[in-house]
This record gives structure tokens, C-alpha cells and sequence, in this order.
């Protein structure tokens, strides 16, 4: 057994595999993001590309893509909310945070990506960046990192 890289501690061919293979279509917009995930993790780009919808695929780069997605280590996808996109809706959100090394260095992805359901089928249409929240904190010293999260110190950063 091969657990889903989506994190449901399912197997992949029951889980995502199921979608992307096209053996079961998404029920819900944060099935078809876990699916997504999962087939970065597996450099699935033909299931990237066919995932998104078709008004929103200009620009896709295939052969960049999959570069990207073969070289980077994928290590785990937090859903952290969902808004509608359930089987009976027709426009869904999920928010999600992937993580993943590329080059070595560790990678925090923070996105809320836009559903629609088309013909009965989930599609990927577009994200937004989530910005890191500013840590409450009583008093920053010049060296502290910075709260903005932008990984710099206060001094070099918002403290100028």
C-alpha cells in the first residue's frame, strides 16, 4: 500500500489516483485539489493541464511543468479551510498550504484556489496568494525577524 501524497492516509489508487487515472471524476472542489497536489507530487501534468479549466489554461508551460514538478520534493498539503464545492455547488474555494524543497531549500506555497463545476465536472480556474498574517507580538528588537513574514530581519525590512 502507497499512501496518497494528499495526506488522507488512503491509498493513492483509491484516493487520488482514482481521479487522476479517470477512473471516478472529483465530487468536490477539495477532492480535485488534493488530486492536484497528488499529481504535482507524481509530475501528472497532463492532469494539471486537463484539471484546469479551459478558459484559464493559456500560458501553461507542459515542459516547465513537469521540470519543476519532477525536481522538487514534494512533502505535504494542508487544507486549512473550503468554502462551498460540495457535489451540489457550482463554484467552490480552498485554502491550502503545499510544502515542498526545490534546490534544496524548503518551500511554503499558501494559496486559496477558485473551483468551478462545468458540465457536472471540477475545474481549477485560478488562486490568490495568501500573505503571512503578522505575528502579535509586544515589542520586535532591530535583529528579531521581521513579522511581516517575509523571513528578514525587523532592521532590514519594516523597521527601516
Amino acid at each position: 500500500m502507497k499512501n496518497c501524497p494528499c495526506g488522507s492516509n488512503v491509498d493513492y489508487k483509491d484516493c487520488c489516483g482514482a481521479i487522476i487515472s479517470g477512473a471516478r471524476p472529483a465530487e468536490t472542489a477539495e477532492q480535485l485539489m488534493r488530486a492536484r497536489y497528488a499529481a504535482y507530487a507524481g509530475a501528472e501534468t497532463d492532469f494539471i493541464f486537463e484539471s484546469t479549466h479551459p478558459d484559464h489554461r493559456q500560458g501553461y508551460d507542459h515542459a516547465g511543468t513537469r521540470e519543476w514538478a519532477e525536481k522538487s520534493d514534494w512533502l505535504g498539503l494542508e487544507i486549512t479551510s473550503t468554502s462551498l464545492g460540495g457535489p451540489d455547488d457550482t463554484l467552490g474555494e480552498v485554502e491550502f498550504i503545499a510544502r515542498f524543497r526545490e534546490k534544496g531549500v524548503l518551500r511554503v506555497h499558501h494559496e486559496l484556489a477558485h473551483f468551478l463545476r462545468d458540465n457536472g465536472r471540477w475545474y481549477f480556474t485560478e488562486g490568490t496568494m495568501v500573505k503571512p498574517r503578522p505575528k502579535s507580538v509586544d515589542k520586535i528588537g532591530r535583529n528579531d525577524p521581521c513579522p511581516c513574514g517575509s523571513g528578514l530581519k525587523y532592521k532590514k525590512c519594516c523597521g527601516k
